[in-house]
């Protein structure tokens, strides 16, 4: 069955969202509805998936608030960084295959890469997050890349690490993608988006895309949170919790020296946020953020990965591919360019203890302004969430409050106390 076509759930959605849910899932559609009526979403679509069922499919809003145009079901957005999740899942299913050795010197796969110090670096640590590679040191904006993608591996074959590699540990929130691409095109011989889409997204019935802009009039428009207003709350979090996690990594992101400055501008978009939900982007492969999927979409992505491998009859992963992403492999207790603390394993995302799941084991990836893809093996959950008022938190309260909401449902709890 594919995403477009999922029929309605037992109970339908509080007012003012649309959608519905499976008994015992009431919290979520109540936190979600609350979201939008207090204004703290424009348009935005929250999709769970327990033991493989669909038991949450809410949605509501606006996708465009110009022209009215209502959110649905199959509204679409640019995901970010929950592209990163896909990405990883495209190579981890090359390890599964034999095709991929995490242990392996990335210069195995991609002998320009053997330069600067980056000689004996491995897969593993270049995707863990730990390579010293957060930032290029040469200019490389968002339309280079377009345009000009070898300039950008260029690039990173002349950079050198920040830290000895494997000795410290920083989030590579845009470079992460050029290696994405690069390795993966180097090892399968063909583009990461048509792979996703044929060995993952068409047989699970997933829109998610990545390089494809066939689908435009489904995308919302993105509002990026204004000048004044982004400066009057990160000012609010800086004074009144100066210690706090949020105003550290906000003191990072903002001190123009430091890693995370330089982080988040390579390569740097010349139009802002909102070039990257242009069709020139949505079109290209870039495995740091131009991904598009609907909530629906990005949780049926995840499905194998919840479900030991297997969804439907058909298995896409062995379980211990699986276990070796659910395991910590990468963790800081204060990431250099997050300032919190955070991991990865494999390519996914390892968040801080209780942030979306009290499960050590769950992973996934969030996205600038709040979107996020997550699965949970223990208790067979996978989770889809996408909107277009884009948050200006590092850790999004609306993600947050949707994923404790999920872990107060009864079939969720009682799953836990099975696991046991």
């Amino acid at each position: 069955m594919h995403a477009a076509d999922a029929p309605p759930l037992a109970h339908a959605a509080p007012w003012p969202a649309r959608g519905s849910y499976e008994p015992g899932f009431e919290p979520v559609a109540k936190t979600f509805a609350r979201l939008l009526a207090t204004k703290q979403e424009i348009g935005a679509g929250f999709v769970v998936h327990h033991r493989g069922r669909r038991v949450v499919d809410v949605w509501g809003g606006f996708a465009d608030v110009k022209t009215k145009r209502p959110w649905e079901a199959d509204t679409r957005v640019v995901l970010f960084s929950v592209t990163k999740g896909l990405a990883a899942m495209a190579l981890n299913l090359l390890a599964d295959r034999g095709q991929l050795d995490w242990e392996a010197p990335v210069a195995s796969v991609w002998p320009g890469f053997a330069r600067e110090g980056k000689e004996r670096m491995t897969l593993r640590t270049l995707f863990n997050h730990r390579g010293g590679l957060p930032y290029l040191d040469t200019h490389v904006t968002l339309d280079g890349c377009l345009e000009r993608w070898d300039l950008a591996v260029d690039a990173v074959e002349r950079q050198r690490p920040a830290w000895e590699p494997e000795r410290g540990q920083g989030y590579h929130a845009l470079t992460y993608g050029i290696f994405a691409r690069e390795v993966f095109e180097r090892i399968a011989g063909e583009s990461m988006g048509t792979f996703l889409r044929r060995e993952l997204f068409d047989p699970l019935g997933s829109d998610a895309r990545l390089g494809d802009a066939t689908m435009l009039d489904k995308l919302a428009v993105l509002y990026p949170p204004s000048g004044p207003s982004r400066v009057g709350r990160m000012t609010h979090a800086l004074v009144t919790a100066y210690d706090g996690l949020e105003a550290r990594m906000l003191r990072n992101v903002l001190s123009p020296r430091s890693i995370a400055r330089r982080s988040f501008a390579s390569p740097r978009p010349s139009g802002g946020l909102e070039a990257y939900g242009t069709p020139r982007v949505v079109a290209a492969e870039l495995p740091w953020a131009s991904a598009t999927a609907s909530a629906r979409g990005v949780a049926r992505a995840y499905l194998p990965f919840a479900s030991g491998g297997v969804h439907a009859g058909r298995r896409f992963v062995h379980e211990a591919t699986i276990e070796s992403i659910a395991a910590r492999q990468g963790w800081s207790e204060r990431d250099s360019v997050l300032n919190k603390p955070v991991g990865w394993s494999q390519g996914f995302l390892k968040e801080e203890p209780q942030l979306f799941s009290p499960e050590l084991a769950s992973f996934g990836h969030a996205g600038l302004g709040g979107s996020l893809g997550w699965c949970d093996p223990v208790r067979g959950l996978t989770l889809g969430y996408v909107l277009n008022a884009l948050d200006w938190h590092i850790r999004s309260p609306r993600a947050i409050a949707l994923c404790r909401s999920l872990y107060t449902c009864e079939p969720v709890r009682d799953a836990a106390r099975q696991a046991v």
